[in-house]
């Protein structure tokens, strides 16, 4: 299957996010990747539902929104109301992950579950037939520009055999530290969803950049 490329919009230029949307609304991107920090669950705060709402009203890419937040199932109807595609939860943020990933499906939204670095796919079991996606961290959340962490590569793997096992379709996103460079890599170990910012926004030619990617 093509790797599904999704750019990040947390390391564009924030003084022209507009041109920055539009930049992927031009180019082969298959979703807009939207990172809501709280400054609580991570130690840094991105944007508020004002931008949320705008930046769904101007992308022609369907939006898969990440909320790193506390308490992330307050937040459900607003995201769907602001016409959001992708909503993706922390497993370490939810104390009731099940009825959060329900109330996410029931809103209409496609629901997904991201992983920390230290938190084991092997934890997703009993959840993993309930969600359409897991995004694994391949940084820790809080701030673009990372370094990729490798045994990422590995958690990947292991969940790919866990979906294989039960004859799912899940997606997989890895998010964080992606690069030209590594990306094939990343494409092999069995994600489908490559979150690109650093890679996209810090390049010459970025709609070139994402064509690459997807191009692998």
């Amino acid at each position: 299957m093509p790797i599904l490329v999704a750019p990040s919009v947390l390391s564009a230029d924030f003084l022209n996010l507009g041109k920055g949307i539009e930049m992927i609304n031009r180019s082969e991107a298959d979703l807009l990747h939207l990172d809501v920090m709280d400054g609580v669950f991570v130690p840094n705060i991105s944007i508020g539902f004002p931008a949320v709402r705008q930046f769904t009203q101007i992308s022609a890419k369907p939006v898969d929104a990440h909320l790193m937040t506390v308490e992330p199932q307050k937040f459900i109807t607003q995201f769907r109301d602001f016409g959001v595609t992708k909503l993706t939860v922390h497993y370490e943020a939810c104390t009731h992950l099940h009825r959060t990933v329900a109330e996410i499906r029931k809103a209409g939204m496609s629901p997904g579950v991201a992983l920390n670095p230290h938190t084991p796919v092997e934890l997703l079991i009993d959840i993993i037939e309930d969600v359409d996606m897991v995004t694994i961290m391949s940084v820790n959340p809080g701030f673009g520009g990372q370094r990729f962490i490798p045994h990422s590569l590995d958690k990947v793997r292991r969940l790919r055999q866990i979906i294989h096992s039960r004859g799912l379709n899940t997606q997989i996103e890895i998010d964080g530290g992606v690069t030209l460079e590594n990306a094939r890599q990343i494409a092999d170990s069995g994600a489908d969803i490559l979150v690109a910012g650093n890679a996209v926004f810090s390049a010459e030619n970025p709609i070139e950049a994402i064509s690459i990617i997807k191009n692998l």
